[in-house]
């Protein structure tokens, strides 16, 4: 999850295509996401990683990657799981709100749910984390299912969904 959320900050303002190419490159520099290791970087390895034509090099995007991972340790040594709380920012859970698959037009960039769980996220000291890579994030993991009724993707989403969040109980 924790890796998830930093490939969208990555993403932002550039197409999808680009982060999927250089994944397995990002999960190599930033020691496979582990939240403690990525914890401890410092400025030597932001130097390293601006260095790495192999990776986005977008200096505000490694900072706050570093620092999200220092902020996600704090919440875990503070007993907060991290997918639980995101899972808590759910459409149809107390901070969401019931949101179903879109039935026509565009889809949407953004929700209620994701801004509650921007909102939160920033105010914990995330950054990179606005309501449209959150909505993203979102959609990306499961908690959110935008795709038109009738597609044939939607009912699989929705069965996924429905599992994650039994599984999380």
């Amino acid at each position: 999850m924790f890796e998830k959320i930093c490939l969208e900050g990555f993403q932002s303002g550039l197409a999808w295509i680009t982060v999927l190419r250089k994944r397995e490159a990002f999960r190599e520099v930033f020691d496979g996401f582990g939240i403690d290791a990525v914890a401890r970087f410092g400025d030597r390895d932001v130097e390293r990683l601006l260095g790495d034509a192999r990776i986005i090099r977008h200096r505000g995007k490694i900072e706050a990657t570093i620092n999200n991972a220092r902020v996600a340790s704090g919440m875990r040594d503070a007993g907060v799981d991290l997918a639980s709380y995101v899972w808590s920012f759910a459409p149809g859970a107390p901070y969401g709100r019931d949101e179903g698959p879109v039935t026509g037009g565009n889809p949407d960039t953004t929700s209620s749910a994701a801004v509650a769980l921007s909102s939160d996220l920033r105010r914990r000291g995330w950054r990179f984390v606005g309501p449209t890579t959150v909505y993203s994030f979102m959609q990306s993991m499961g908690l959110v299912n935008d795709h038109p009724t009738g597609c044939h993707v939607a009912a699989g989403c929705e069965e996924l969904r429905a599992a994650t969040v039994e599984r999380m109980r």
